[in-house]
């Protein structure tokens, strides 16, 4: 019973805590020195977790888990090095590594991406929501995401779980990359786009659609809504009337 006297089914909220604890462990881990004891605990604190949203057998998860992170970590280099060779404000690697927030986001991203895969939805879930609440990146773990991926400022961007992005491709912040409706019956299909390798798409674009292919090289202007497919090599860009007109007599 709850406190209304109802038979309320109970869910052990309180779990959150613990795996926004592990996340931000596993993180720190991962850029570490190793320590054989660290990883220990990081395990034992793994498998107590799962025992408890996941039926998938736990110690065989985490074997998995662990194998692909070096990877994972290879992976977060290239994109720490693509950060600092985009962004004219970056004064350092180590810069990337400890203050940018589009940096943690990816690095969440792709350790949880790892679980995902693993068909263990619910850690990865809330892996990735514990780093949207101190970034505002909402990055899906489902979601596909090649290397040296750059996200500038990154506040208020979205991608959806079935986004597909390729290679060096910079976003900038409020950009989503959504579906074109919101139908449960559409759970198993393609709902987000596909955005191919060397995009740079600018701040609060919106592409929506499971079939729309952004096209290799392409460069999508800020505040633009697509929902079709653009080709190779275009500007897409949002035309808006601008009149910049001299005071008179101190009025606007």
């Amino acid at each position: 019973m709850n406190l209304f006297g109802k038979p309320f089914k109970c869910f052990n909220l309180k779990l959150k805590d613990t795996v926004e604890s592990f996340t931000k462990q596993l993180f720190y881990a991962l850029f570490d020195e190793e320590d054989s004891n660290e990883w220990e605990q990081l395990k034992i604190n793994f498998l107590e977790i799962a025992k408890q949203v996941c039926s998938e057998d736990r110690t065989m998860a985490w074997n998995a888990f662990y194998n692909a992170l070096p990877d994972v970590r290879r992976k977060l280099d290239l994109d720490a090095i693509a950060i600092d060779k985009n962004d004219p404000a970056s004064k350092s690697l180590e810069e990337i590594y400890l203050a940018y927030p589009g940096f943690h986001a990816i690095a969440i991203y792709r350790i949880s991406h790892e679980l995902y895969k693993l068909n263990m939805p619910i850690i990865p879930r809330m892996m990735s929501e514990y780093v949207h609440g101190i970034t505002g990146i909402d990055i899906h773990p489902g979601a596909t995401i090649g290397e040296s991926f750059f996200v500038d400022h990154g506040t208020g961007i979205v991608i959806g779980e079935t986004s597909v992005i390729e290679k060096n491709v910079k976003i900038f912040q409020g950009v989503t990359l959504g579906g074109l409706q919101v139908n449960k019956n559409q759970s198993s299909t393609k709902r987000h786009p596909t955005i191919q390798e060397n995009v740079t798409i600018y701040a609060n674009a919106t592409i929506l659609g499971g079939d729309i292919i952004i096209g290799a090289n392409s460069t999508i202007g800020a505040n633009v809504w697509i929902t079709e497919s653009v080709p190779e090599n275009s500007l897409v860009t949002y035309k808006t009337e601008i009149e910049i007109r001299p005071k008179k007599n101190g009025i606007r």
